[in-house]
């Protein structure tokens, strides 16, 4: 046994699955702005409320979405959450009035996204990892950056050739695709196969959770409430937030197409940035398995802001 690959990171491998088509569907609203406006002469406010309401929803499912894992697995909330997430990028095809597009892409996309994400990561990691945690979640938060690189500029040369609609379909495509292998290769636990976490040396059994998901949820964040440090985390995620997914990742593609750079081209220069930070998280999740998550995050904050 110690020979072989241990299941931890097949396991991995297709949660980054999962997290991948989550992260493109994520990405795709920034090359859909200028052909929504062209096609119905919709403001860019407009779109941008349903855009909105999606990170809205993407960070607030979270919590449930780790009550759900509870309750239901890991395996059946992921299928799940790839269902709403194909089913959302589909209808968004069949839009014609801006309140359509807030329903589809806002709520039911937003929801699915939320279900897709980081709490995922987490949850497989501290179930399926003792040691190199650090590196397992650096390689899964890795998944938007590779995401943007995978999908920004097939979408942007898509759309050039046959349209948006076509673009979304493919999304939906990867989504739908994602979802037997996820059916097939996640499993909840390693007990469940008679092994130990990787790096432990003792099965851990499995416990049966009773609880309303919401229930749990709500009781997370009232404890989460009472701490400094979750305040603090979540003063500095919002503004990491704000800069990256609301600002540019949603808006960079069209602010380059304004001043005359081609939608592919500025598909390609998000990409670029996906790239830096698919290695830089990367090393970001080596470190820490190393060096106090305290200093890390001084050095990136500080970082982040003279940039």
């Amino acid at each position: 046994m110690t020979r072989r690959l241990h299941y931890a990171w097949v396991v991995l491998g297709v949660t980054f699955l999962a997290l991948l088509a989550g992260a493109g569907i994520r990405a795709t609203p920034s090359v859909l702005i200028i052909p929504l406006e062209a096609e119905f002469g919709w403001t860019r406010s407009t779109i941008s409320l349903a855009i909105s309401l999606n990170i809205f929803l993407y960070g607030l499912m979270g919590p449930f979405a780790g009550g759900l894992m509870q309750r239901l697995g890991i395996r059946r909330t992921t299928m799940g959450a790839l269902t709403l997430l194909a089913m959302g990028v589909g209808l968004a095809t069949q839009v014609t009035r801006p309140w359509q597009l807030v329903l589809v892409w806002g709520v039911v996309v937003g929801a699915g996204s939320g279900m897709v994400a980081l709490v995922l990561g987490a949850t497989v990691v501290n179930r399926w990892f003792s040691t190199r945690r650090g590196l397992a979640m650096g390689l899964l938060t890795a998944s938007t950056a590779t995401g943007q690189l995978v999908f920004l500029p097939l979408l942007a040369t898509i759309i050039e050739r046959h349209g948006w609609r076509a673009a979304a379909i493919v999304m939906a495509g990867a989504a739908t695709l994602a979802i037997p292998i996820v059916a097939l290769l996640l499993r909840e636990r390693p007990a469940d196969l008679g092994l130990p976490p990787l790096g432990g040396t003792a099965l851990v059994p499995a416990g049966k959770a009773t609880t309303n998901p919401a229930r749990v949820a709500v009781g997370a964040l009232r404890e989460g409430a009472r701490s400094r440090d979750f305040w603090l985390l979540t003063a500095t995620f919002f503004i990491c937030g704000a800069s990256t997914n609301g600002l540019v990742g949603t808006h960079l593609i069209p602010a380059c197409i304004d001043y005359g750079i081609p939608e592919v081209t500025a598909a390609g220069l998000l990409a670029l940035m996906g790239l830096c930070d698919l290695v830089g998280t990367t090393a970001s999740g080596w470190l820490s398995d190393r060096y106090s998550n305290r200093t890390l995050l001084f050095t990136y904050y500080g970082l982040r802001g003279l940039s």
